[in-house]
């Protein structure tokens, strides 16, 4: 969702950029790769490093010893990554010891709370980008904090909103919908897939009781992520008849449920920004967020793991006392138009 954009605002001047599209193989599942492609109009990668699961410093370190035999070969002017996760801080140390300038889209978003590894991810990457683009103004302030030049920082937007305004429209003609039996504004929309809340059972059951509680006052439809339903047959948790299991699901048949449930609970980060700008009730199911602005803005509400507290909220918000929101500066779809517009002036 974040590549997209970027990728085709680039191909908009060919005499100027000759990108190549590199996937790193992190995410590998067919379901959580190749569907996303696909419907997110992007070309088969030119190169594919394979990396897979592993720990943390398993997955970084073989992406950073196959992503350097690559670029030492193709010997790239700049490299320009995304988000928090561990491709992007391994992609990150590699072009810092082999001197090849490094852009990073969605720089400066911080929870404070280092115990997250994607925290960690942030933090390593901004302080060895060339440059910063953020997503909203607190993420320059926290730049400005951590000791980053200003001239390195740059305010374009959320690229996410660019792939989302693109795919609005196609998503209405997807049938998830009719295929799961549901109406518009009659279901709950469940993602849930971060180690801090599925690797401990009693994190998990906790959650889980108040997702059971939930679905007795409507459906929640829960497309599973592999390590969640790994952890769930682990655990022995069986959803009851309310929950409605369904597998990964492609952009366009997510953003479908996204846009047309009544109420969306989530520990993710994109999914917070994406139900702020279609106006969505959310609520997150963490402590904490490196999206304020989805709180201070938007439609998104922390709620924790409590789930006295989550059923609470959830079941104000699906009787209509749900917050309202409004859509932040610069998510206007134009967020590539303005990265590129920095890199055709500094690369020339």
């Amino acid at each position: 969702m974040k590549i997209a954009p970027l990728w085709n605002a680039i191909k908009a001047f060919p005499s100027e950029f000759a990108p190549v599209f590199l996937h790193t193989g992190q995410h590998y599942d067919i379901a959580m790769s190749t569907v996303f492609l696909r419907d997110l109009g992007l070309p088969k990668p030119q190169f594919n490093l394979s990396a897979g699961s592993g720990s943390h410093a398993y997955q970084t370190a073989k992406v950073m010893v196959k992503f350097e035999s690559l670029v030492k070969k193709i010997n790239p002017a700049l490299v320009l990554v995304v988000g928090d996760v561990n491709s992007t801080v391994a992609s990150a140390l590699v072009c810092a010891k082999e001197r090849i300038l490094l852009g990073h889209v969605e720089a400066g978003l911080r929870s404070h709370d280092r115990a997250m590894p994607e925290e960690v991810n942030r933090l390593v990457t901004d302080a060895l980008s060339d440059f910063l683009f953020t997503p909203s103004r607190d993420a320059n302030d926290n730049l400005i904090a951590e000791g980053i030049p200003t001239r390195k920082i740059y305010l374009v937007g959320n690229i996410m909103i660019d792939s989302l305004i693109k795919a609005k429209a196609k998503a209405e003609s997807s049938t998830v919908i009719a295929c799961l039996g549901l109406t518009n504004k009659s279901f709950v929309l469940l993602t849930l897939h971060r180690p801090s809340n599925v690797d401990q059972l009693e994190t998990l059951r906790s959650i889980w009781e108040a997702i059971e509680a939930i679905s007795r006052e409507a459906p929640v439809i829960f497309p599973v992520h592999p390590r969640t339903k790994n952890r769930m047959a682990s655990f022995g948790i069986k959803p009851g008849p309310g929950v409605i299991l369904t597998d990964p699901l492609g952009y366009l048949d997510f953003l479908c449920l996204e846009k047309t449930a009544s109420l969306v609970l989530t520990d993710s980060g994109g999914v917070q920004e994406e139900t702020t700008y279609l106006g969505v009730p959310c609520l997150t199911l963490r402590e904490n967020t490196e999206r304020p602005i989805t709180l201070t803005l938007g439609t998104n509400e922390l709620v924790g793991i409590n789930p006295k507290k989550i059923l609470a909220r959830a079941s104000k918000a699906l009787r209509g006392g749900c917050k309202k929101g409004e859509r932040p500066p610069y998510w206007d779809g134009k967020t590539a138009q303005r990265i590129v517009k920095v890199l055709r002036h500094h690369l020339r």
